[in-house]
């Protein structure tokens, strides 16, 4: 089994923006999923902005970013990044979940989601926020 881990951006607004900046630095792909496309609009002002987007590179550069919507809170300072782990198989991923939420804060449990079979959001002891999940392609 294979799971990696990639830094996880955070903005409100910018994301695409700031993706395609992040593609014509290190080239590669990017997918861009905005809200309107998850069928997940809370705002409609914010339908077209990135629910979830990436660019990865052959050389193995890779990032995710989204645009926080406006329901939640958000300050560039506080909540600037997200570390997302990602893997193919649901055991595993539950495993390292059950591991990973000793001592966290849940902000969305490890369940099925529209986008993902397993998908699930926490906050360490430390203050670092993880987005696990159980990988699968996008088909937009």
């Amino acid at each position: 089994m294979a799971v990696t881990t990639t830094t996880h951006l955070n903005f409100r607004g910018a994301a695409r923006e700031a993706l395609a900046f992040y593609q014509s630095v290190f080239g590669g792909r990017t997918v861009v999923v905005t809200y309107q496309d998850a069928g997940n609009v809370q705002n409609e002002s914010e339908a077209d902005w990135v629910m979830w987007g990436e660019v990865v590179a052959d050389d193995g550069f890779h990032v995710m970013a989204y645009d926080v919507p406006s329901p939640l809170a958000w300050d560039q300072g506080d909540n600037p990044f997200f570390v997302s782990v990602r893997g193919e198989d649901a055991d595993e991923i539950s495993a390292l979940w059950q591991k990973l939420s000793h001592g966290s804060t849940v902000v969305r449990p490890l369940e099925a989601a529209p986008w993902a079979p397993l998908y699930g959001m926490l906050t360490d002891r430390f203050g670092v926020t993880w987005v696990v999940d159980v990988a699968t392609p996008y088909r937009g």
